[in-house]
């Protein structure tokens, strides 16, 4: 009868040595601005909560979402910018 016990070493991962690599670093750079726009966004709604949300916060509310929106929309034409050879688009 053969062992069917696995091996620690082909089984195990590499250690995680609890750093981002280089490319989630760079990912992580080129999502910032979608990033901060939804962080913006995310205060906006969290100011609405405690009260009744006046003019001032309803067009808050609304100019963040816009530019989560946008940040979205840059995103995605940059990316898909990217993955096409010869920059045709």
């Amino acid at each position: 009868m053969e062992s069917i016990a696995a091996l620690r070493a082909t089984v195990t991962a590499l250690p995680f040595d609890g750093e981002p690599s280089d490319a989630e670093l760079d990912a992580i750079e080129q999502e910032m601005p979608l990033i901060l726009a939804e962080v913006d966004l995310l205060d906006a709604r969290i100011m609405t909560f405690d009260r009744m949300p006046n003019e001032v916060d309803v067009r808050r509310v609304r100019r963040a979402r816009r530019r989560v929106l946008a940040a979205r929309r840059e995103l995605a034409n940059r990316t898909a910018g990217e993955a096409l050879p010869g920059g045709a688009a």
